[in-house]
């Protein structure tokens, strides 16, 4: 069994890593878990977290998916003072199966966002929460399935996009699934947005089982391009869609596709950070068997040129799933925050890698989060929920005691 040494980790070199039976004695230099507080356990398997500010107060409030539970929820951000409490939560409505749960501006509000849930299984759907006019935590959603969607695919993920279609600046939808028949594509409204009756499915690409789907300019020219990983089939790797703009990007044409890399691993989550500082942005992506991270350096800003490098999961730890960067414990660094699946104790689900630095080389020492509580995570915001001037660590689990630890916070104890 691997275990999770107190090592430094170089990505220039293979780690060696401490035999399990020197894991308890690296226990208290690895430090002790954070502190986690519970937002919502109520149902079952909690899976994805995504933010936006849906009352206007200035903090981040989330929805979920729970896809056990069959339902959408949202979670109002109650303030510093109350953020270590159970949020209060408004059910959407039912989804079984639910995969992913979405903020998008479908009617191009601006200040409201409708929440799409993209459901996988027998019950393949997409579904579009309408918020009310006002207090979205007070008052009940309107529910509608998206007909263009029902039994085309496993859907995975959808995220918005601004392709360029629309003078008032909304958002458009982009979606993609997993399995037989799946896609890369965005559903085309017309004028009426909230008549979805009218969205016609546009396809962008093949796929076969997207984990991560990003709406970026990947290539500076000033629109939105799509960055996806996908873990399985011939597609599989990480890439990103060239949006060819003007009207040639709604006539259903296949958009051009650029690799970064790892067709060789099957990929998991995806995240964008400036690893190095450079002004570049670089993708950093988790891989399995062997569970890595890595490090596409970007090297231009067209979005051709790469430079792979691999950051080693840490031992004692379940098959990776997702990473997050940011800078944990203040020393003007970026620090890596990893989750896992299959994380069965005394395996740790969460931990973060504190990052270092001496010239061109970097070096990455990992510390614990979550301990061994929690089977399988998902992915990973990074935020000072408790106002206390560092990062916490929001996430979800679904697998725990068989219910799971539903959607949750850790809180950062290094200032």
């Amino acid at each position: 069994m691997r275990t999770f040494a107190n090592t430094i980790l170089s990505i220039a070199l293979i780690p060696t890593f401490l035999s399990s039976e020197n894991a308890a004695g690296e226990e208290a230099e690895r430090g002790a878990p954070w502190q986690c507080h519970i937002i919502d356990q109520s149902s079952r398997g909690a899976d994805g977290v995504k933010l936006f500010d849906a009352d206007g107060d200035g903090l981040p409030d989330i929805t979920t998916g729970w896809e056990e539970g069959g339902i959408t929820r949202i979670y109002r951000n109650p303030g510093p003072a109350q953020v270590k409490k159970l949020w209060p939560a408004v059910t959407l409505g039912k989804t079984r199966q639910v995969e992913d749960a979405a903020w998008i501006d479908l009617d191009r509000q601006h200040v409201r966002k409708a929440v799409v849930s993209c459901c996988e299984g027998k019950t393949r759907a997409i579904y579009v929460h309408w918020p009310p006019a006002e207090k979205p935590f007070e008052n009940s959603w309107k529910q509608e399935v998206l007909p263009a969607s029902k039994d085309r695919m496993m859907w995975m993920f959808a995220v918005p996009a601004k392709i360029g279609l629309d003078s008032r600046g909304g958002e458009e939808l982009v979606a993609a699934g997993k399995g037989p028949g799946a896609e890369i594509g965005w559903f085309m409204p017309k004028s009426d947005t909230r008549d979805l009756s009218k969205y016609e499915w546009i396809t962008l690409s093949q796929a076969g089982w997207i984990m991560s789907l990003f709406a970026i300019d990947m290539d500076g020219d000033g629109d939105q391009d799509l960055l996806t990983t996908d873990r399985k089939g011939k597609l599989r790797g990480c890439r990103w869609l060239e949006n060819p703009g003007g009207p040639i990007a709604i006539m259903g044409k296949p958009w051009k596709n650029h690799w970064v890399g790892g067709q060789d691993r099957e990929v998991m989550f995806a995240h964008l950070a400036d690893l190095d500082q450079d002004g570049l942005q670089d993708i950093l992506v988790v891989t399995r068997a062997p569970d890595e991270v890595l490090w596409f350096r970007r090297l231009d800003t067209g979005g051709q040129k790469w430079e792979k490098q691999v950051i080693p999961f840490p031992g004692n730890t379940g098959s990776g799933k997702g990473v997050a960067a940011g800078d944990l414990d203040g020393d003007g660094l970026l620090d890596l925050v990893l989750s896992c699946e299959h994380a069965e104790p005394p395996k740790s689900g969460v931990v973060w890698m504190r990052g270092a630095r001496d010239g061109n080389q970097f070096r990455w020492e990992p510390q614990e989060i979550s301990g061994p509580r929690g089977i399988k995570y998902d992915r990973i915001e990074l935020l000072d929920l408790d106002a206390d001037g560092d990062l916490d660590v929001l996430s979800c689990e679904e697998r725990d005691q068989k219910k799971g630890l539903g959607v949750f916070w850790y809180e950062n104890p290094l200032k």
